[in-house]
């Protein structure tokens, strides 16, 4: 007997209601979607993601197309990186140095992960929360030095990671970046090594005395993981 998948009947998409996030007015969504772009503000809002087939299903990407499958994907990483900042956010309060901090890694992230690989899933949350162990380390010990930040910040990470349906071996993961992004080389895989360089990339202008150009090239040799990280370094402070 040959199965189909129900959700290959256009009969079964139902259109659901819901008000957009900026200026209430009453959008309209359908079930296989996870985004709608409000026709009176623009403003796109992304309605509460519920566990999908095509999270865990073999077939999901024949069920669907190829097209169809990716563009789920996409929207699903956009909406948890938005919700998880929206986290971050919430986590710092009024500390907008370390929110614009971690928003800066998470962009170098993302286009270090477009040109040397790595897993999206575990790059970019841990872009967003490695320095999330700051404000425990600096309430419990005075002080944000790295080993008390990397001592601090994975159990923080976990506790706002687990509501989001975050798989647990990406939580792991995730964990432990945030467990050593101050100890170069620790951990030799390249999720690791481009959240390291995207944190780099920020903050060498502070570890360094730029105006000396031979010594700012040696660091950059140095400290950075990937190639596509140094020849950015390279634009930036060279």
């Amino acid at each position: 007997m040959i199965y189909k998948c129900p959700g290959q009947d256009p009969r079964n998409i139902k259109a659901e209601k819901m008000k957009c996030a900026n200026c209430g007015y009453e959008l309209e969504i359908f079930s296989d979607e996870v985004k709608v772009k409000c026709p009176k503000c623009k403003n796109v809002t992304y309605k509460q993601r519920l566990p999908s087939c095509l999270d865990w299903c073999k077939a999901a990407k024949d069920c669907i197309g190829a097209v169809g499958y990716g563009s789920y994907v996409h929207n699903k990483e956009l909406l948890l990186k938005d919700r998880l900042f929206k986290e971050l956010e919430k986590y710092f309060g009024d500390d907008t140095g370390r929110i614009a901090h971690a928003k800066q890694v998470m962009e170098y992230s993302e286009e270090l992960l477009r040109r040397e690989g790595g897993d999206w899933s575990v790059v970019i949350p841990a872009s967003i929360f490695h320095d999330v162990g700051i404000k425990a380390a600096e309430h419990k010990y005075g002080s944000a030095a790295g080993h008390l930040q990397e001592k601090e910040g994975p159990e923080i990470a976990r506790r706002l990671l687990e509501p989001y349906g975050v798989k647990k071996d990406d939580i792991r993961q995730i964990c432990q970046i945030i467990a050593h992004h101050h100890s170069p080389g620790a951990l030799k895989n390249i999720n690791f090594g481009i959240v390291c360089d995207a944190d780099w990339l920020v903050n060498l202008k502070e570890e360094v005395d730029l105006k000396d150009k031979k010594k700012t090239e040696q660091v950059i040799e140095k400290v950075f993981v990937t190639e596509t990280a140094r020849e950015m370094a390279r634009k930036l402070y060279l």
